[in-house]
C-alpha cells in the first residue's frame, strides 16, 4: 500500500475529527502537525476518536483490520502519534507488513 494513500485516509480521519472540536484545537492538514505530546494539539480523548476514525476508515476503504493503539504500539519509543506524518507512516509500514 503506499503511503499517499493512506496519507489521505489519514486526512479524512482528521478532517471528521476536526468537526467535533473547537476551532483552537482544530488540525491542520500537513504532515508536521503535532497531534498528542509536547508539540500536539490532541488531549488523550481526541486522540483516541482520532485513531478510532482512521482505523475504521483503513478498513473500510482498504479492508484491512488494523489496531493502532495496542500494548506493542505504545511501547514503541519513538511515538507513532507525534505528527501526523509520523503516523501515516506508522500506518504504511504496518498495512504493508
Amino acid at each position: 500500500m503506499n503511503q499517499e494513500t493512506i496519507q489521505k485516509i489519514v486526512f479524512e480521519a482528521i478532517a471528521e475529527t476536526n468537526e467535533e472540536l473547537p476551532a483552537e484545537k482544530q488540525l491542520e492538514l500537513s504532515l508536521e502537525t503535532g497531534l498528542f505530546g509536547s508539540q500536539g494539539k490532541l488531549d488523550s480523548l481526541d486522540l483516541v476518536n482520532l485513531v478510532v476514525a482512521t482505523e475504521q476508515m483503513i478498513e473500510e476503504e482498504l479492508g484491512v483490520s488494523l489496531t493502532l493503539a495496542d500494548e506493542k504500539v505504545l511501547a514503541l519509543e519513538e511515538s507513532p502519534f507525534q505528527t501526523i506524518g509520523t503516523l501515516v507512516s506508522f500506518i504504511t509500514s504496518q498495512v504493508s507488513s
